[in-house]
């Protein structure tokens, strides 16, 4: 028997970026579930009370329950004003995940991307002005990066990513 060697020709794909974070995030067995609804204003206080729900079902600490709330009550809002402004409503993902250390959920969006794709900077705008200038918002990210324990933030094939960790081993940050 004789062996023959041809050349194969590559072919070159565009490499998948691989965010480190996710592995965890979508690694089984750790209890979890996924949600899809519509980026409405309307929508987004059902989808996050089913949230809440099915967060105390997998055991999330009474004393966590708030500080979750308040940030994905945030980032829904965000996502239903900013994302899909100017545009009819489409669709959301909320997938959760929970290790015994910490819980991870990922919300995906397919509205417009965060300016210069990334993350604000989350930097408190100024209030030494006269009450009637004071902005009107402008906090959220704030309180967002505040009540985190990691956020990260990418844009794939037209959609939004938006992963938010929180840290169960520690106390919550007051809100």
């Amino acid at each position: 028997m004789s062996l023959i060697w041809r050349p194969v020709q590559l072919v070159k794909r565009r490499a998948r970026r691989l965010d480190p974070s996710l592995i965890v995030a979508k690694s089984r067995p750790f209890p979890g579930f996924t949600l899809r609804f519509l980026g409405a204003n309307t929508d987004v206080r059902p989808a996050l009370q089913q949230t809440l729900s099915k967060l105390d079902t997998l055991g999330l600490a009474a004393d966590w329950r708030s500080t979750v709330e308040l940030v994905l009550a945030e980032t829904l809002n965000n996502i239903a004003e900013h994302a899909y402004a100017g545009q009819a409503p489409g669709p959301v993902t909320l997938t959760a995940r929970m290790t015994p250390d910490r819980l991870y959920v990922i919300l995906r969006d397919q509205g417009g991307a965060l300016p210069g794709q990334e993350l604000p900077a989350g930097i408190a705008p100024c209030t030494d002005v006269p009450r009637a200038d004071l902005p009107e918002g402008g906090f959220g990210w704030i309180l967002i990066r505040d009540l985190t324990s990691a956020l990260h933030y990418w844009r794939t094939d037209h959609e939004n990513r938006l992963q938010l960790e929180f840290d169960l081993t520690t106390a919550p940050a007051p809100g």
